[in-house]
């Protein structure tokens, strides 16, 4: 299995596997309501990716895509993650590396803040915010939603200010 950022030019291909590898549980889990087919709307925001604003991993086995792990900025900082892993990879360690990486993509796109909700019941999507990003704040929301708010330790250095600068 290999984990690597996710262009804008193959992502359609990349989503379509991914969605039609969630059973309708796991589809609801990720999108917190029944998604018996992916919107072409739906599609155009999972898809629309620049590297900074709007960046995702892909995790691969033999090039076919199993799982996805994206973030948007909500802030100059700050940004919801997501994840998604085919039913066959659940609980082998997919998610994990996805959100590893994408913690690693996020701090070395300077952003500072991850958030994003998780179903109250989701206890494996939990359990894995909690292994991976230890010390994360969860807060229950309405409709039994928990946001998951988690510090990344990104550290602004003298290099990076002044590659600014010259930007």
């Amino acid at each position: 299995m290999k984990v690597r950022e996710l262009n804008a030019a193959e992502a359609g291909a990349a989503v379509d596997t991914v969605f039609h590898g969630l059973s309708p549980q796991s589809r609801y889990l990720r999108f917190h309501a029944p998604m018996p087919r992916l919107t072409a709307t739906m599609r155009r925001q999972l898809t629309d990716l620049d590297g900074y604003r709007k960046a995702a991993v892909v995790a691969e086995c033999h090039r076919t895509p199993i799982g996805i792990a994206r973030l948007a900025a909500t802030g100059d900082d700050t940004a919801e993650i997501a994840l998604a892993v085919v039913d066959p990879w659940q609980r082998k360690g997919v998610g994990t590396r996805l959100i590893t990486a994408l913690g690693r993509l996020a701090t070395d796109l300077r952003y500072t803040e991850l958030h994003g909700d998780v179903l109250g019941h989701n206890e494996p999507m939990l359990r894995l915010v909690a292994r991976v990003f230890p010390g994360a704040r969860l807060v229950r929301e309405e409709d039994d939603v928990i946001r998951v708010t988690y510090p990344l330790n990104y550290q602004l250095t003298h290099e990076d200010l002044v590659a600014d600068l010259r930007w």
